[in-house]
């Protein structure tokens, strides 16, 4: 079983066992992203996917991976590393995973909850139109971030998710240009 998930730089040839994740398309990248994986015996191995990195998390609870890359979003099977799914062109630029297992995503302008397929994501509805979503940390079970009000670029707010009943709520205006 998979334990540890961890983007890195291209790793010198031999180093890992590596496998590739990747979908013939023409809208592919030339681009790469290499995903350390350490699985319960501490076995290492690298996972090669296409396109940009962008951020990779673990669900313990739900025993799946996501990999967000520029080009795609892959659902892995934690026991065996196996896909399970993945959707081509995302527009996702973070990720991260509520306590409850939950992987939560945000574009730039809206948060979407995963609690089953990738194609069944939940937009969750905000007190404010948000632009510019950048996810900051969790404080139980409130994950905090900051946006720009959409249209309103000099309010910027911090805002908390709180993945006990899945609502967004103003935390605190902030003035920072």
């Amino acid at each position: 079983m998979i334990e540890l998930v961890d983007i890195i730089n291209r790793p010198y040839s031999g180093k890992f066992e590596e496998r590739l994740y990747d979908n013939q398309s023409p809208w592919n990248s030339q681009s790469w992203t290499y995903v350390k994986f350490t699985n319960d015996d501490y076995l290492e191995w690298c996972g090669v996917f296409r396109g940009s990195p962008r951020k990779v998390e673990i669900s313990k609870k739900r025993c799946e991976i996501l990999i967000l890359t520029s080009d795609y979003l892959w659902k892995l099977d934690s026991n065996n590393g196996e896909i399970i799914e993945f959707i081509d062109q995302p527009q996702y630029q973070n990720l991260t995973v509520a306590p409850n297992g939950d992987f939560i995503l945000a574009d730039f302008y809206n948060i979407s909850r995963i609690d089953g397929a990738l194609k069944d994501s939940k937009d969750l509805i905000s007190p404010v139109q948000m632009d510019m979503v950048k996810f900051k940390n969790w404080e139980n079970e409130k994950l905090i971030f900051e946006c720009d009000e959409f249209m309103n670029w000099e309010r910027h707010l911090v805002l908390e998710l709180d993945s006990s009943n899945w609502t967004i709520e103003i935390k605190t205006p902030h003035n920072t240009v």
